[in-house]
């Protein structure tokens, strides 16, 4: 009895080893892993490497983490970040541009990296472009990626026109679309007014002197600097100056008549030259690059790219790491030199536009990146930031093309713009 006790006891323990074995190794393969999900707005498959090259660096760099990457439709991203963020499935690192973050930033979807970033890190990029992720003074994303508009015009239909070079404020904008249309016919440029399209209309008039809105977010644009940049567009339109499209048509329009020989110039990012030299080549040797169109203050815009992190994220810390590392000044330089982008950090600026200023004999898209570049330092988000930003615009565009069509007077445009958006809680 004694011999089997001591065997059983054996039996037993040996049992209780492989058991404690089986419980520890089902509990190494079920923990946890460092794994965090990163969405990116359509940049497969011409970033694939770049971006697998990326993240197997940082998993090197930051062990246990990994990193999954999925790529997503530009024209998905928005719905598809919203339903995440709303189901609690949200990817814990995204890139979204501010006007997309903005619809969930004032709901504190996002982690607020002012507590999270040190003024050091803070230093490090642009501050007019870490103000662009900035509301109420929660900072809701990492600058990284910029677009600076250019001046891209067809030096033929200048030449026809007897005009030496493109206009550099809108000033001269106003007598280079008369001489142009009285010389050729055609039409200096086409901007568009449509609603819901681009904002480049709203940001002219902040190029022009326009406030629009004051501190406590009241409209400020019954000025005569307001009602100046009205008049100007309404001139424009009514002395046939503006395509009859401009109310109709949205930016898309603006890119098929410059290739298609109807305009002399189009205000678009850099790489737009690459399109243009693969759907219109005759347009494309003939096209020279200047600087955006500015008013009095030469005002510049840019348009910026951000990483946002969801507060949501189980992942805080190792999501914070892999947006810094990827918005670190190496890597935003060789991003920006892969993508013809330019780099929101100070240093990876400079030596982004020291690259382009050693070339010899630069091509037409690396005589654009050194114009778009050389605007950065002054450039900045032009327009507010705020949530509902499209209902001011739609205030403003549906007025002024009253205006335009003549149902208004400029003055009576201008007062009914600025009474539907401070009124609009109440409409």
């Amino acid at each position: 009895m004694r011999r089997i006790s001591r065997w059983g006891r054996l039996v037993i323990l040996g049992s209780l080893a492989l058991l404690l074995s089986w419980l520890v190794g089902c509990s190494q393969s079920t923990a946890p892993k460092q794994q965090i999900e990163f969405w990116t707005m359509q940049l497969q498959p011409e970033f694939t490497s770049y971006f697998d090259h990326l993240i197997a660096e940082f998993e090197r760099a930051h062990p246990p983490a990994k990193v999954h990457w999925v790529d997503v439709p530009w024209t998905a991203m928005e719905s598809k970040i919203l339903t995440a963020v709303s189901a609690g499935t949200a990817p814990d690192v995204v890139n979204l541009n501010p006007d997309f973050a903005l619809r969930l930033a004032g709901e504190h979807a996002w982690l607020n990296l002012e507590t999270q970033v040190t003024k050091a890190q803070q230093a490090l990029y642009l501050p007019k472009i870490w103000q662009a992720s900035t509301l109420d003074g929660h900072t809701f994303g990492l600058p990284w990626y910029l677009t600076s508009r250019v001046t891209i015009y067809n030096r033929q239909i200048l030449k026809q026109a007897s005009l030496e070079h493109p206009p550099a404020t809108y000033a001269e904008l106003a007598g280079v679309a008369r001489q142009i249309k009285q010389r050729t016919g055609k039409y200096a440029f086409f901007i568009t007014f449509v609603t819901d399209d681009s904002a480049e209309v709203l940001e002219s008039l902040v190029q022009m002197g326009v406030q629009l809105l004051d501190p406590q977010g009241k409209a400020a644009f019954t000025t005569p600097q307001g009602k100046a940049a009205f008049q100007y567009w309404v001139d424009l339109y009514r002395q046939g100056l503006l395509p009859p499209e401009v109310l109709t048509q949205g930016h898309r329009q603006a890119v098929e008549m410059y290739q298609s020989g109807q305009t002399a110039l189009l205000a678009s990012g850099p790489e737009f030259l690459t399109s243009i030299a693969t759907n219109a080549p005759t347009i494309a040797r003939v096209s020279g690059v200047a600087p955006q169109i500015s008013g009095p203050g030469d005002k510049v815009n840019v348009a910026v790219m951000n990483l946002v992190i969801p507060a949501q994220t189980q992942q805080v810390q190792t999501a914070l790491d892999f947006a810094l590392f990827v918005t670190n000044n190496p890597n935003q330089l060789s991003f920006a030199q892969a993508a013809n982008v330019l780099p929101s950090t100070r240093e990876a600026l400079k030596q982004y536009t020291a690259a382009l200023a050693g070339i010899k004999n630069p091509t037409p898209l690396q005589q654009a990146r050194v114009v778009s570049a050389e605007q950065l330092p002054q450039a900045e988000p032009l327009l507010p930031v705020r949530q509902d930003l499209l209902v001011l615009q739609r205030a403003i565009y549906e007025n002024l093309q009253a205006a335009m069509l003549g149902q208004k007077t400029v003055d009576q445009a201008l007062t009914d713009a600025a009474q539907a958006w401070d009124n609009r809680d109440n409409s």
